[in-house]
C-alpha cells in the first residue's frame, strides 16, 4: 500500500503547471510548497506577470516561494521537512546543498529518454534528427546537466507528421503519468537507480530563431523536419521572392526531382507553394506573411492568385 509523500514542487512554465495540477488532483501525496521563478515583465506592455506554476499553486492553495537566486533557494528551511523536491523546467540551478536537503533528494522530469538529448531542447532535436521514439525520464538530480541516475522511463513514438507542439502535448501527458508512478515507487521503496551511460549521451542545445532559417540547398527531408521541429516556436522562416515568410506546414513531393536551382518557385496554386530543394521539391501548405496571421496556401492563393506568378518558372 502506498504511503503518501510530503513533497515540494519546483517549476515555472505551462508544462510543470499541468503536472503540479495532476499531482494535486490524484490526492495520493501532499504538496507542502511550490517554488517558481519571480514575477517578471512580459509582453509588449511589460506588465509584471505571474508564472503558470504560480497561478496553479494559488488556485490550489499551496504555499509559494520565489527565490531570486540559487543561494536563496538553498536557505529555504521548508526543503528540510519534505521527502522529495520534484523539479520540472524550473529555470534555476540547484546547489549541492539544495539537492541534499529533502529526504530523498530532488528528482527531475526530463522530456527525452536519457542519456539521449540532455539539455534545453530535446523535442526539437529529436525531430530534426529524424528519430522515431521519444519519451520521459524521471532522474535523480545531481550537480551535472541531466546526468543523474535514471529512476523511471516511459517511451512514446514520434509520428511521421509530428510537430514539436504535438510531441510536447504527448510528453506532457506522459510526464504527469510518469511522475505519479515514480512518487508511488519512491514511497514504497520500489525503485532502482540506474547510472547513465555517458558514452551514449547527446546534447540538445537551445534553439534560436537563427536555427529556424531554411537553407534551400539542404535536402527536402531535412527541410521538412526543420519545419516540423520549429512549429510552434520559433517557426521556420525563409526569403521567398520579395517576402521573408514563416513556414508552418509543408510536405515533400516525391514524384520528380528539382528541375531548377534550390530556392526556385516552380508552382503556386491552391494546392501549395512548390519550391526546389537540393534533391526534391517542398510544397508549402501553411505560411505566414510579415505582419499577418498564418494562412493555408489555399486561402492565400484564393485571395491573391498572382502573388508569386511573376517569378516562378
Amino acid at each position: 500500500m502506498t504511503t503518501g509523500l510530503n513533497i515540494a514542487f519546483a517549476g515555472t512554465p505551462d508544462l510543470p503547471a499541468r503536472i503540479l495540477e495532476h499531482i494535486s488532483r490524484a490526492n495520493r501525496h501532499s504538496i507542502s510548497a511550490v517554488f517558481t521563478q519571480p514575477d517578471r515583465p512580459s509582453g509588449r506592455g511589460k506588465k509584471i506577470t505571474k508564472s503558470p506554476v504560480k497561478l496553479s499553486a494559488e488556485a490550489l492553495g499551496i504555499p509559494i516561494y520565489q527565490p531570486q537566486n540559487k543561494f536563496e533557494l538553498e536557505s529555504e528551511t521548508i526543503l528540510n521537512s519534505v521527502d522529495v523536491l520534484v523539479v520540472a523546467a524550473y529555470g534555476l540551478i540547484l546547489t549541492d546543498t539544495a539537492l541534499s536537503l529533502p529526504k530523498f533528494g530532488c528528482i527531475n522530469i526530463h522530456m527525452s529518454l536519457l542519456p539521449r538529448w540532455r539539455g534545453a531542447a530535446p523535442i526539437q532535436h529529436a525531430i530534426l534528427a529524424g528519430e522515431h521514439e521519444m519519451g520521459i525520464t524521471i532522474m535523480q538530480m545531481d550537480a551535472g546537466l541531466d546526468t543523474g541516475d535514471i529512476l523511471y522511463q516511459l517511451p512514446c513514438p514520434i509520428e511521421k507528421n509530428e510537430t514539436a507542439g504535438s510531441l510536447h502535448e504527448k510528453l506532457c501527458q506522459l510526464g504527469s503519468e510518469s511522475i505519479m508512478t515514480m512518487l508511488d515507487k519512491l514511497s514504497n521503496g520500489e525503485y532502482q537507480p540506474v547510472p547513465q551511460v555517458n558514452e551514449h549521451a547527446t546534447y540538445a542545445s537551445k534553439i534560436s530563431k537563427k536555427d529556424a532559417l531554411i537553407d534551400w540547398n539542404n535536402s527536402a527531408e531535412n527541410i521538412e523536419r526543420l519545419i516540423r521541429a520549429m512549429n510552434p516556436v520559433p517557426i521556420a522562416h525563409a526569403k521567398i521572392g520579395d517576402h521573408h515568410i514563416r513556414i508552418w506546414e509543408a510536405e515533400i513531393i516525391h514524384d520528380h526531382g528539382p528541375p531548377y536551382p534550390p530556392g526556385t518557385i516552380i508552382g503556386y496554386s491552391a494546392n501549395g507553394l512548390e519550391i526546389c530543394c537540393q534533391d526534391k521539391i517542398i510544397n508549402i501548405t501553411k505560411l505566414q506573411l510579415p505582419g499577418k496571421k498564418p494562412l493555408s496556401t489555399s486561402a492565400l492563393f484564393n485571395g491573391n492568385p498572382s502573388m508569386w506568378s511573376g517569378i516562378k518558372h
